[in-house]
């Protein structure tokens, strides 16, 4: 007497795998419990993952929350441009002797983390702000018997929170770091994501430029840049921008 095999196909269509040890017994709705269980896994995974990256600030996503920024009044649009009037401010300011730009965001950051984080003479701690700014400095020679680099440097600037002025900030305890008050100033901003690099600050600077030109809004100082997002920012979602001080003429814009 034979013993009778099951087959694949037509009278038998459930694939060996999805078959149990003993006969032709269908372990079918195990196969999908098993598939369903590991599909809730990889989502619970995923929904703690999410909820991890929320609960530590969201950083990665570049969520800036409470951060304090300048206040400014909009005036003027020009295209993707704004025209910015900002009202006095209370900066630390750093110049760090270096052409590289990432070094010197890298040293001058640190300088102005060390004030912001008690490095000062009330030992006081300072709450974050953005953005923090960024331009050129030229450096100059200086005599007599004292050395200094030559060429161009760069000044990292840090805006104070809008409750200290010039008579209750604590002064800071490095002799790089200078605190400076700005005056109100008018600004044309063009705003950008992604590359923050030297090359994607000067492609966006020409286009401010180019925007300006035959405005009624001409330049009357450097630019500078401004950067809103700590460095592990996904590229997409930061806040970048130019800015160059304006003054308006009383010339008609061209059409």
């Amino acid at each position: 007497m034979g013993i009778a095999i099951p087959r694949f196909g037509a009278e038998n269509p459930h694939p060996p795998a999805e078959r149990a040890k003993a006969g032709d017994v269908v372990c079918l709705p195990q196969a999908l419990r098993r598939k369903r269980r590991d599909t809730m896994q990889r989502w619970l995974l995923m929904t703690t993952l999410v909820g991890s990256l929320f609960s530590a600030g969201c950083s990665v996503f570049g969520y800036r929350g409470d951060t304090e920024t300048p206040h400014y009044d909009v005036v003027d649009r020009i295209g993707d441009v704004t025209i910015r009037r900002y009202a006095a401010r209370l900066a630390a300011d750093t110049v760090v002797d270096t052409p590289d730009v990432i070094d010197a965001r890298q040293q001058g950051f640190k300088r102005l983390a060390g004030y912001i984080f008690g490095g000062n003479t009330t030992k006081t701690e300072i709450a974050m702000t953005a953005p923090v700014a960024q331009s050129t400095q030229k450096i100059e020679m200086t005599a007599p018997v004292s050395q200094t680099r030559t060429g161009a440097g760069w000044r990292i600037r840090f805006f104070l929170p809008s409750r200290f002025n010039r008579a209750n900030a604590p002064q800071p305890n490095d002799d790089r770091v200078v605190l400076q008050e700005l005056p109100p100033e008018t600004f044309a901003v063009l705003r950008f994501s992604n590359s923050r690099s030297e090359a994607a600050v000067r492609e966006h600077t020409a286009a401010l430029e180019q925007a300006l030109a035959g405005s009624r809004w001409q330049p009357s100082g450097a630019p500078v840049a401004w950067f809103y997002d700590p460095p592990w920012t996904l590229p997409f979602l930061r806040r970048n921008e130019v800015a160059i001080p304006v003054h308006q003429t009383s010339e008609t814009p061209q059409p």
